[in-house]
């Protein structure tokens, strides 16, 4: 079960953002990542480090076709709860409490800054290497801190390299793939290894305890 910590940036002007603690494991019916949310890591004026704060956390759940059958995300007192239900159906909660809004939107699954919805969209994609480059369109649904704000986008997956490493704990499958943002047509690389994000737009991984786990 891969433990490890990611750091989360702004990938344009590189302002951290926070720190993500993680545990996930594939199991009999699908895959579970869950995460804590805390502030960046700083030092005081004595030197030292000073303690992270919670500012959130993520639990994602998706069967083994990758369809997201359980998702609850908490940030800044705000809270979002939603599943693969016509399409992509969720509740999002103000910090009161007192109000609550359902969404439900013809998508495909859901995403945001977490590293566990680039795990989970290519997941559910299954994508192929091919020379071309072909690409895949995927509508996603991000919900974007700290307010957990829905926004629908779409994008355009395309595996476009897979190469096996050797490491001490065996080979090691590395998956890099070209993301476009369809809207803006800006494109990135994602790098892939099992269930862990070995880089991408704003998220370095900082440590892993374990290794990446193998889906079958």
């Amino acid at each position: 079960m891969p433990r490890g910590r990611y750091s989360l940036h702004d990938p344009h002007d590189h302002t951290p953002l926070g720190e993500e603690h993680f545990h996930c494991a594939p199991g009999p019916s699908g895959w579970r990542y869950v995460a804590q949310l805390t502030t960046p890591s700083t030092t005081g004026p004595d030197g030292l480090p000073r303690e992270n704060t919670v500012t959130g956390s993520v639990d994602l759940a998706i069967d083994e076709l990758g369809r997201p059958i359980r998702l609850e995300l908490h940030s800044a007192n705000w809270q979002v709860r939603g599943a693969a239900i016509d399409g992509v159906t969720w509740v999002r909660t103000d910090p009161a409490g007192t109000e609550a809004t359902e969404g439900n939107v013809a998508a495909h699954a859901f995403t945001g800054t977490s590293p566990a919805f680039l795990v989970a969209t290519a997941r559910l994609l299954r994508l192929t290497p091919s020379a071309g480059t072909a690409a895949t369109r995927v509508r996603l649904v991000s919900f974007t801190g700290p307010v957990l704000a829905p926004r629908t986008l779409d994008q355009s997956w395309a595996l476009i390299a897979s190469e096996t490493h050797s490491t001490d704990n065996g080979p090691l499958t590395v998956d890099e793939y070209q993301v476009t943002a369809l809207d803006t047509g800006e494109q990135h690389a994602v790098h892939i290894a099992g269930d862990v994000v070995l880089a991408a737009p704003g998220i370095e991984l900082e440590d892993l305890e374990s290794p990446p786990s193998v889906f079958v």
